[in-house]
């Protein structure tokens, strides 16, 4: 049987991308999920399941959207589907062993944004996604999210951020099965509030250097 360590508290600075007013609200669902999650939770820790192995589990099969969209689109939001549920794990996990660290938020971040640049390139390639728009969205999202990293491990965090990964990943759904040529102009009004943060936070990290 796996031995639980108590919850270790979670060092700081922080090493996500979590606003300042986000934060508090992240930490309570976590929690909850936790106490909704803890016979899933009990049993990923008897089988030796780690954080880390559901977040690789869930970048490769947010990476597997890719190949399928080119075969069964409806394959590859299940794909997408079940990525986003295996990322909504591995932080309660981390939390239920006592792992959680900066190294695990590091790395989870960094497979999120791995998937989000994947699918974009993919949704391009196949001319879903105008390459104007999806290229301003991929420069403009990467880079808010590697200056609200800097800002928090500086602990001056954004004081709110647009997180709009799920708004894309559903709305690629919408296109494909609903309202076709539609989620260009979604992006567009997506990449105006991103462009806004990347400038903001831009300056704001300038005048703090």
């Amino acid at each position: 049987m796996i031995s639980v360590r108590p919850q270790e508290k979670e060092e700081s600075p922080k090493a996500d991308c979590y606003s300042g007013g986000e934060r508090a609200a992240m930490e309570w669902t976590q929690r909850a999920r936790g106490r909704l999650l803890g016979p899933l939770l009990r049993l990923l820790a008897a089988l030796r399941v780690t954080p880390d192995h559901l977040t690789l589990a869930s970048l490769l099969v947010g990476l597997l959207f890719c190949v399928l969209w080119f075969w069964s689109p409806a394959a590859a939001l299940a794909a997408l589907l079940i990525h986003v549920l295996l990322d909504g794990l591995d932080g309660p996990l981390a939390r239920h062993l006592g792992l959680a660290s900066r190294r695990g938020s590091f790395t989870d971040t960094v497979a999120d944004q791995t998937v989000i640049s994947a699918t974009a390139i993919t949704l391009m390639a196949d001319r879903v996604i105008d390459v104007a728009a999806g290229g301003v969205y991929l420069s403009a999202y990467t880079a808010v999210v590697a200056i609200a990293m800097v800002r928090n491990a500086m602990e001056i965090p954004y004081s709110w951020l647009l997180r709009p990964r799920f708004l894309v990943y559903g709305w690629i759904l919408v296109e494909a099965f609903f309202w076709p040529d539609s989620i260009n102009q979604v992006l567009w009004l997506i990449n105006a509030v991103l462009i806004w943060k990347l400038l903001t936070g831009f300056f704001h990290l300038r005048e703090r250097l």
